[in-house]
């Protein structure tokens, strides 16, 4: 099939490096001679047609922003048949060839439903939740966890002149891959995760006077958003320690910021991949990063992998806090 025309939006939370990806995306094309149709607002703004036309210089000085200049929703009917079928529709009235969607693991899920109705999808993984499964590797990550650790690595610092105990919740609803690395990177005692069992406050109690017993004057807990109930913690373990115990909540921090070099690179390269994939002939396919190297693969294949936690790191985490 021949690919004169390719649409392009960006869908769910946003992510740093979203922009470097639709960059590539579009230079990648316009090298090729393939016009390129940028969708505002995710599939909210596909259904409402509210696009526009995309050019190498309409590109120019995003590669270093955060989010996303095309900007992004969270589209309701998209979750419905009836916003399915209206989306694929719209995709034809554009005569688009291909839709390339830069988004999570829900943006993805839509693109499949799409897929099925026969238009042509390729998927690059944005996320800093690093919750798909297919990829080793999702844009935004590094930019998250770095922002993380900056900002822990500067609670520590008050933290450890006040001898207090911190509680950090950073990012990550289902997923506490950002919690595992902000607490190997920035040297938490403990990490609590939605993946593993609950660690109950009395015994985050134990661990706190253990390790003061140990010499250690501070302590710092790093708690995924999905577990929830930080500020409550950080109030049962001052009420039963007696030692002054803060709660700092990240949220959207995390999200923002210009992307790191890792980030850049990542989007780059999975950028201009999804439109040689389109040039290949390749239909229905999401980018991935696995082992060192970048493939691209059918999307139902990449929708249906389950990743395993990696329990290793939190042994390495509980080694060297204390």
């Amino acid at each position: 099939m021949e690919i004169n025309k390719i649409g392009i939006l960006t869908s769910g939370g946003d992510a740093p490096g979203m922009n470097a990806a639709i960059r590539a995306v579009v230079r990648s094309a316009v090298d090729k001679n393939i016009k390129v149709i940028g969708i505002r607002r995710g599939y909210e703004g596909l259904l409402s047609g509210d696009i526009l036309e995309l050019s190498a210089r309409s590109v120019s000085d995003i590669i270093h922003r955060g989010g996303t200049f095309l900007l992004t929703a969270r589209c309701k009917d998209m979750m419905q048949q009836d916003g399915i079928e209206r989306a694929h529709k719209v995709c034809k009235v554009l005569a688009i060839d291909a839709l390339i969607v830069v988004g999570g693991d829900g943006s993805f899920k839509g693109a499949q439903k799409l897929s099925k109705l026969g238009t042509n999808v390729i998927g690059i993984p944005a996320t800093i939740d690093l919750d798909l499964d297919c990829t080793d590797y999702t844009i935004g990550f590094d930019t998250a966890v770095n922002t993380g650790m900056s900002s822990i690595n500067k609670i520590r610092d008050t933290s450890t002149s006040h001898e207090r105990c911190s509680l950090v919740e950073v990012m990550g609803r289902h997923a506490g891959h950002i919690a595992l690395w902000c607490s190997l990177t920035a040297g938490a005692e403990e990490v609590l995760i939605p993946e593993m069992n609950r660690i109950s406050t009395e015994e985050i109690v134990q661990e706190i006077f253990s390790n003061r017993a140990l010499g250690k004057s501070h302590n710092l807990i790093i708690v995924a958003e999905g577990v929830g109930n930080t500020i409550k913690m950080a109030q049962d373990i001052e009420n039963m320690t007696g030692i002054e115990t803060r709660a700092t909540i990240l949220g959207h921090l995390q999200r923002g910021g210009s992307p790191t070099a890792l980030d850049r690179m990542h989007a780059s390269i999975m950028g201009y991949d999804a439109v040689e994939s389109l040039l290949n002939g390749k239909k229905n396919r999401v980018i991935v990063y696995r082992d060192g190297k970048y493939l691209d693969i059918d999307i139902n294949e990449a929708l249906s992998y389950k990743k395993t936690l990696d329990k290793r790191m939190y042994k390495i985490i509980k080694v060297l806090g204390t």
